[in-house]
């Protein structure tokens, strides 16, 4: 027995040819001249016998996939199976890529197979030649496709017909559903169908408690199938006589529904589930002229081509929102009965699927992690760089190559910083200012731009608090004045003096050093709350304002941080705090991701909790209020000293962590 498989170097293929290989029988393989080095490597990995497996130099574009014709005449009359899975499985691809590969190339399969006088023909095609068929899709039922708009859908049910009408071999035609990683081990080659979804339920994890319901969508189901359930069907079902000219959808009799299998999967991923889903299918009201007409406008376009790209996902996966289609199998069922093919279940091997993907696909592994790629020989200015969190982002810059321009009121400290940026070979270039004064600020700007002729990041560190309730404040309104100077002008002044340049060379950065006192409304601290809610309205608006020329505004809701600035107050002692390094990695963080926001989760899930539930934070906020009192120095008493935090206090403070009490 002889075997000749097309695509046996792609996803399902590979899988399929291990499964031959466990047979008797010479396999050829076709191959692009391309791809045979990577063909190799697969033979090695399985430890596959010299002379099992013949590779087979073609092009599937070509007539009789451009095989020479003597290597037909070598195989002729000796195939007894032509498996062809060479194809386009991607939404994305270009129409003409399409065309080519799944119609032609199926065209050209179907040739050869007729030219080796094979003794069946096997098409993998796929659910997706039956289009958008609202109903049930029968195996036997083909005409009757409909919704075929798609070029991926088109050409699926193109190619399938192709075999249809015009192989004059016996032949066996697969439609395997949306097809998943191995069930075992969790190995895909690519990001496809739920894989585009991964990414926002990472992000949930990552931003949100497990515990918290999730408002999420509900729409029609998705048929998938583990790729180790596709080759092994096809393998059993094809070497079974009695067969040919029958189809056979390797499907879910029960498939899931989106919202569902997006919960099985944020299950695995530790995330937080979508317990409130909204039916996609009340956007259907909507009349397609309309939705037709809205795609054509231009802000439209750009605005739904940006929430897909922050998402992930391609466009055509939308086609299967509310895919109304269901697969009836009966055919497959007789086939594999009595084999021990059976489909797992996806709650038994989603947590293998997720693993793999964060592990080996996750786009983020091959985004250029490192500081030094993004901040080499670019102006970074750093305020408040004479200690704390602005003097370790100085040193931390200073190391990955950047041009670090350290900014403080006091020079001593300051040539420290520099002094030390030096000595782990970096650069640094010292100036002294009050940006609370804004005369001090704008001669800085003019400085900076004589010396550098501007900046490209700047991090807005510099700061004031103040740790006073208000009715200790009735009396001190310079209190509030004082902090909005530094706080909120003083930052806005260097923004305005550098964004020209930025803008004129059409990129840049500008990073606010925030506070998770704006998210959580941190009692005792308005007037430094105030300060810094004003700087990162100022952010959002101007994030909206430059975002087509490319000058980023992120702004960090940075928790607590043990620096000298709290040093003051003794409760602070013994609370759960951040290192200045710890704070400058958030830092690192923006540059390197450019997001317009960096938070904790507590801090996200304050926000969140005062939107849904003002008046219960404003309990807990009050509980906290009376549990952490005013400092002496804030009640003007000389000579007082701070208690240190009680057990409760201790306890309170670890359950919110990062906030400023």
């Amino acid at each position: 027995m002889a075997y000749f498989v097309t695509g046996a170097t792609g996803f399902i293929g590979g899988f399929l040819l291990e499964k031959l290989l466990q047979r008797d029988g010479e396999i050829y393989v076709l191959v692009r001249s391309g791809s045979r080095k990577k063909l190799k490597e697969k033979l090695k990995q399985l430890n596959v016998p010299e002379g099992k497996v013949i590779p087979v130099t073609g092009d599937l574009t070509k007539k009789n996939l451009g095989i020479s014709k003597k290597n037909r005449d070598a195989m002729r009359g000796q195939i007894d199976h032509f498996f062809h899975l060479a194809a386009i499985y991607d939404l994305s691809a270009s129409v003409e890529e399409q065309e080519a590969a799944n119609v032609e190339g199926t065209r050209n399969a179907v040739q050869l197979a007729e030219d080796l006088q094979a003794g069946c023909f096997h098409h993998t095609s796929s659910i997706a030649a039956a289009g958008l068929y609202n109903g049930v899709f029968r195996e036997d039922m083909f005409e009757e496709a409909e919704g075929l708009d798609h070029p991926y859908f088109r050409t699926k049910h193109e190619s399938e017909g192709v075999v249809r009408r015009e192989c004059q071999v016996p032949w066996q035609i697969y439609r395997p559903a949306i097809v998943l990683g191995d069930s075992k081990t969790g190995y895909i080659d690519k990001i496809d169908g739920p894989y585009y979804f991964f990414k926002i339920i990472q992000k949930m994890r990552d931003n949100f408690p497990k515990w918290m319901p999730m408002m999420g969508l509900e729409g029609g189901r998705l048929n998938m199938v583990p790729v180790d359930y596709v080759a092994a069907a096809m393998d059993h079902i094809a070497h079974k006589k009695g067969n040919h000219g029958k189809c056979f959808h390797l499907t879910d009799p029960k498939p899931k529904r989106i919202g569902e299998t997006l919960n099985i999967f944020a299950r695995a991923a530790h995330a937080p589930e979508m317990n409130m889903r909204i039916d996609a299918r009340i956007f259907n009201f909507v009349p397609a002229a309309v939705k037709q007409g809205m795609m054509m406008l231009s802000p439209v376009r750009r605005i739904r081509k940006q929430m897909l790209k922050d998402l992930g996902i391609p466009a055509g996966i939308l086609s299967f929102i509310n895919y109304p289609t269901r697969f009836d199998n009966r055919e497959t069922k007789k086939a594999l009965k009595g084999s021990g093919i059976e489909l797992p279940r996806l709650e038994d091997y989603a947590w293998r699927l997720w693993d793999y993907w964060e592990r080996h696909l996750d786009p983020d592994l091959f985004v250029d992690q490192s500081l030094e790629s993004r901040v080499a020989d670019k102006r970074v200015m750093v305020t408040g760089a004479s200690s704390g969190i602005g003097r370790a982002t100085a040193l931390m810059l200073g190391e990955a190559g950047a041009k670090v321009i350290i900014v403080a009121r006091g020079e001593e400290k300051l040539l420290e910083t520099k002094k030390e940026i030096e000595a782990r070979g970096g650069q640094a270039f010292c100036y002294t200012a009050d940006l609370s004064d804004m005369d001090s600020a704008d001669e800085l700007i003019a400085k900076v731009k004589e010396d550098h002729g501007g900046v490209d990041i700047l991090v807005n560190n510099a700061g004031h608090s103040i740790r006073r309730s208000i009715r200790l404040s009735y009396e001190r309104f310079h209190d509030y004045e004082r902090t909005m100077k530094l706080n909120y002008f003083g930052a806005l002044r260097l923004i305005l003096g550098f964004l020209p340049g930025m803008e004129k060379q059409r990129w840049g950065q500008v990073i606010n050093i925030s506070s998770i006192g704006v998210l959580t409304n941190a009692p005792r601290f308005s007037a430094y709350v105030a300060s810094k809610a004003a700087l990162d309205a100022f952010s959002r608006c101007a994030a909206a304002e430059f975002n087509d020329v490319n000058v980023a505004f992120t702004t960090i809701n940075m928790p607590l941080v043990r620096t000298p600035m709290i040093a003051p107050t003794k409760i602070y002692e013994n609370v759960p705090t951040l290192t200045p390094e710890e704070a400058a990695d958030l830092i690192k963080e923006a540059i390197i991701r450019r997001p317009q926001r960096i938070a904790t989760r507590l801090g996200i899930f304050a926000q969140v909790m005062h939107m849904v539930a003002p008046k219960t934070m404003e309990v807990v906020m009050n509980t906290a209020f009376n549990m952490f009192p005013d400092t002496p120095a804030a009640k003007g008493e000389k000579g007082g000293t701070s208690q240190p935090a009680s057990a409760e206090q201790m306890a309170f403070a670890s359950l919110m962590r990062g906030v400023h009490w």
